[in-house]
């Protein structure tokens, strides 16, 4: 199973084989990947060049998205038929001419909305027409490596941040129920911590008794790492989430760099 991972800015390849390895891992930054240089000039002779994405009989092809518009509807009252009025609302005024509003059901019962670009979903049905396709936005295969982590903690109040760019995506968790997930832009360590203890404050959860965990772009020693420490002494590097089996030419990879990704290969 091919495992995709889009970003403004990036592009992330893995390869999932019958035995849940993650057996491949590429990672390609290039500037306005998705938004100043279109798809057109881009990604066609990279997925020609590449000898992973040129193959063309995978038996499924899974593929997440980090598009401005996201939410989450209770399943109870999503209607697919709604899906763009869910992302009009939340945005406070109509979606682009070009996007296709998705949704994917969790089982913690609830349906993430998301926009997807249409030349996304045309480019990648051109590249491979055969193969059936799973469209996700980045927050669901956070929330998924996340609920599985967490079902193996003891502490009933878990925190995790996950870090790429100059962003930050928080996501609470209460007794093993997904509380709180949200994306923040920050300029600097004081603007950090700022948005984290404030989540916390809203949440009604002390930053000294949370067990906080970080993943992404991020190491003991930035300087958010040791601002953010300060106030939440429980913060520490977290680790992949259970479920994956690396192959061992990935296991010398930090556990906590890909975790969107691991996400990714969890979904069911």
């Amino acid at each position: 199973m091919l495992c995709l991972e889009l970003a403004a800015q990036r592009l992330r390849i893995t390869l999932l084989d019958p035995q849940r390895r993650m057996v491949w891992l590429d990672e390609y930054a290039q500037p306005s990947l998705l938004t100043d240089q279109s798809l057109q000039t881009y990604l066609p002779a990279l997925f020609k060049e590449h000898p992973l994405l040129s193959y063309d009989a995978f038996q499924h092809v899974r593929v997440s998205v980090l598009s401005p518009a996201f939410t989450l509807i209770p399943s109870a009252l999503y209607r697919k038929e709604y899906a763009s009025s869910y992302l009009s609302l939340m945005r406070g005024h109509q979606p682009p001419p070009n996007e296709l509003a998705h949704g994917y059901e969790h089982k913690e019962g609830f349906v993430s909305v998301f926009g997807i670009d249409r030349d996304v979903t045309e480019f990648m049905g051109e590249q491979y027409p055969m193969q059936s396709f799973t469209y996700v936005h980045q927050h669901t295969t956070l929330i998924q490596a996340t609920r599985a982590i967490d079902r193996q903690l003891a502490s009933p109040e878990n925190l995790f941040l996950y870090f790429e760019d100059d962003y930050v995506t928080v996501l609470f968790r209460h007794k093993h129920q997904l509380r709180y997930c949200n994306r923040f832009g920050y300029k600097n360590a004081q603007d950090l911590t700022y948005y984290v203890l404030y989540v916390l404050d809203e949440l009604g959860v002390d930053p000294e008794a949370v067990d906080a965990f970080v993943y992404g772009e991020i190491t003991p020693f930035a300087e958010s790492y040791v601002a953010l420490s300060r106030f939440v002494p429980t913060l520490r590097i977290g680790q992949s989430p259970p479920g994956l089996n690396p192959s061992p030419e990935l296991e010398e990879l930090p556990d906590h760099r890909y975790l969107g990704l691991q996400g990714l290969c969890l979904l069911g």
